[in-house]
């Protein structure tokens, strides 16, 4: 439907219809201690030519140097094709895909991303999909104590640990989350190799429900997931595995994790394509065994066949709950979030199986080499990915200040996370950094410690 604004006398009728004198009349109810307005904001019209120099201007306060920031949030670069194709109007306005007969072309995209995922992930079944990569884990946990009826059945209590290096965001947006629900999400601690103690699991009262486990964990650790997933299947615990997409590139995919392998897998699309734009928006997927999808939450696209034998998508698995009866729906915060998903499909299928394989190594070359750079001791000793963290000896927080004046993304000061990290810094090097950059990053760490 094409959009007509209204004109003066249809507003004035209409406000004449309901009974006010004016549409600030309809706000009256927002205390004035509420309300803001834009700062510098002009109050007269601008030309185009000062407009585009304005915002210009405003732009430019934005520019930064080299980023070395990841944990969760990652500088990759992203093809042009990308968002050409998906910002299309085709795919920039498309609606949710009720009516399959209107929507095969929206239908095949999340169609051809779960497939993708599967084949990543080494699951059965993905969904399209959650807010981010914390609600991922928060769906996760939610559907794996509704999965786990051998729990149930035995009365275990709702508690479902995490590996003590899981990402603290992730955390807090899931206990956010789960609190209401009864579910207890304990802490495992982490060893002086950054890895999950194992002896931990071991010293638990009872079996938990689930159990979760991040690869490469916040640190850039790469856990013990083998020994930690046949830990789980010895003892019926389902296991939530939270990984990078761009990692199973090189890694062992979780469906192949020890013996019987993760139940669930979730974890953040933004290194498929998605740019960082200020730290979102991005998306987040959820995968599982095909024993468990009828719990899983969001949207699943089947392939089938008309009629006349032709290939069509439609919805599959999905009762009528999930969109108008929230109190009986599986999830109450699934959304399809179709363009970023749309936009990761391009991604991975303009960069293929081998593509994606050489943008992970080439990042932990890049890492390795920044490393080496900066010549500061690793504080865990455990392999890591593309990520590592570096013990600076002094608190880290006032030298990642002072890179970033000198223009430098140099890192995440891990003292607001962990306080017992206070002197540690989490710093990633992606494809995107060059030589020339890392020497940068180094010349300028030097000069912070310095002062």
């Amino acid at each position: 439907m094409p959009f007509i604004p209204h004109t003066a006398a249809d507003t004035a009728a209409m406000l004449r219809a309901i009974g006010v004198a004016d549409i600030e009349a309809l706000f009256d109810e927002i205390p004035d201690r509420l309300r803001s307005t834009p700062s510098g904001t002009p109050r007269a019209g601008l030309s185009e030519m000062e407009m585009r120099r304005r915002f210009a201007e405003r732009a430019a306060q934005d520019a930064t140097g080299p980023c070395f920031v990841g944990a969760g949030c990652y500088d990759h670069h992203i093809p042009a094709a990308v968002w050409d194709l998906a910002s299309r109007g085709e795919f920039m306005t498309a609606y949710t895909p009720y009516q399959a007969e209107a929507s095969q072309g929206t239908l095949q995209v999340i169609y051809e991303f779960q497939t993708m995922l599967c084949e990543l992930t080494g699951m059965d079944a993905c969904n399209a999909s959650v807010y981010e990569g914390g609600a991922g884990l928060a769906e996760a946990v939610l559907m794996a104590v509704r999965a786990n009826r051998k729990a149930a059945r035995a009365g275990w209590p709702r508690t479902v640990p995490m590996a003590g290096a899981v990402h603290p965001l992730y955390v807090q947006a899931t206990r956010s989350i789960v609190c209401n629900q009864g579910i207890d999400v304990p802490m495992l601690p982490y060893g002086d190799d950054g890895r999950v103690d194992l002896t931990a699991l071991d010293g638990l009262a009872a079996p938990p429900v689930a159990l979760v486990v991040q690869q490469p964990n916040f640190f850039g650790v790469l856990e013990d997931v083998d020994a930690i997933a046949d830990w789980a299947a010895e003892r019926g615990t389902l296991l939530v595995a939270c990984v990078n997409p761009l990692s199973l590139a090189l890694l062992k995919p979780p469906s192949a994790w020890g013996s019987a392998g993760a139940d669930i897998v979730c974890g953040d699309g933004q290194p498929l394509g998605v740019p960082m734009a200020s730290g979102g928006p991005s998306f987040g997927f959820l995968c599982s065994r095909q024993a468990l999808v009828r719990q899983l939450p969001g949207r699943i696209v089947g392939r089938t066949e008309d009629a006349h034998g032709e290939p069509g998508f439609t919805l599959t698995l999905q009762a009528r709950e999930q969109h108008i009866r929230r109190a009986k729906a599986t999830s109450n915060i699934c959304t399809n979030q179709g363009l970023l998903v749309t936009a990761a499909t391009i991604h991975m299928s303009l960069l293929g199986a081998a593509g994606l394989r050489e943008v992970a190594a080439a990042s932990c070359a890049k890492t390795r080499e920044l490393i080496h750079a900066l010549r500061r001791p690793r504080r865990f000793s455990a392999p890591c990915f593309h990520e590592c963290v570096i013990d600076l000896g002094c608190p880290a927080t006032p030298v990642v200040e002072a890179l970033a004046r000198d223009g430098v993304l140099g890192g995440l000061a891990l003292g607001p996370y962990f306080a017992e990290l206070a002197h540690c810094v989490l710093v990633c090097a992606t494809e995107r950094r060059t030589s020339a950059e890392i020497e940068r990053f180094a010349t300028a760490l030097r000069g912070a410690l310095s002062n």
